[in-house]
């Protein structure tokens, strides 16, 4: 069964691999993101040397790993779900002798795989010949920031399979895609680090799984999260894993009920 899946992430990353115009554009893309989120903290800065913990050598080298980071996680599964259910290709799915969600979970990371090859590391190498800042000096910090980056890609897929698994009882998803995309990037950190919101702000936050999907690799990467502190927030990545777990189980099975009765 594992190669089944290994044979899906290989075949997205080759069908992503054909659009090349998309491989380029993307690059600009993020370049023109990161560009302008610099130049806009260095405004907030405004001369000082730290703000709530971080130097700015440390917050361009977030901005820039944020964005790139999210080249890995994002994916879109939860339209091709909601694809697949209005069409009825998600019923000769359910028939076929591997689970449905698992199948787009490794599309999703063949999808990941190509971003962080073809996205990430070449727009970070050419943003950082205008952009001046640094990556960890040491191995354990990579170490920890690529273990990070992987689990808060499963924590973002796992809710896009929740995004997606809606439509089955909806029909229409595109709302909750668009509003969900504009949340996760707000609140997991992308937009703002989660330690620049208000007090009250981030104890909510703790108790959600957005700051587990770019918040804390991108801490780790920069330095600001390490050693005890990083391996703690590394832990309830893990944790926020688990529990997803249990809704995505629920409403799948209930969503496969719901699928049988619209089916007549």
């Amino acid at each position: 069964m594992w190669k089944l899946y290994q044979e899906l992430i290989r075949i997205r990353f080759l069908t992503l691999l054909a659009y090349r115009v998309n491989y380029y554009s993307g690059i600009i893309i993020y370049a023109i993101n990161i560009g302008a989120y610099y130049f806009l903290w260095g405004a907030i800065y405004s001369g000082q040397d730290n703000l709530v913990g971080m130097s700015l050598v440390q917050m361009t080298s977030y901005v820039a790993i944020a964005w790139m980071s999210r080249a890995f996680y994002f994916n879109n599964i939860d339209q091709e779900i909601g694809q697949d259910v209005r069409e009825g290709k998600v019923a000769i799915e359910l028939i076929r002798p591997y689970n449905y969600l698992s199948v787009k979970t490794a599309q999703a990371l063949g999808e990941g795989i190509f971003r962080l090859v073809f996205f990430a590391f070449p727009g970070l190498l050419i943003v950082r010949l205008f952009i001046p800042f640094e990556f960890p000096n040491s191995g354990e910090i990579w170490g920890m920031y690529s273990v990070s980056l992987l689990l808060g890609f499963v924590v973002n897929t796992q809710i896009n399979l929740l995004t997606g698994l809606l439509t089955f009882f909806f029909m229409r998803n595109e709302g909750m895609i668009m509003a969900k995309r504009m949340v996760v990037d707000l609140l997991s950190g992308v937009v703002i680090p989660i330690s620049f919101f208000p007090g009250v702000t981030q104890t909510i936050l703790q108790y959600l799984p957005f700051q587990a999907i770019n918040f804390t690799p991108s801490m780790i990467f920069t330095g600001a999260l390490h050693g005890e502190k990083a391996w703690i927030a590394i832990s309830t990545q893990v944790i926020w894993i688990a529990l997803l777990f249990i809704p995505i189980i629920l409403l799948w099975q209930r969503a496969k009920r719901n699928l049988v009765v619209q089916g007549g």
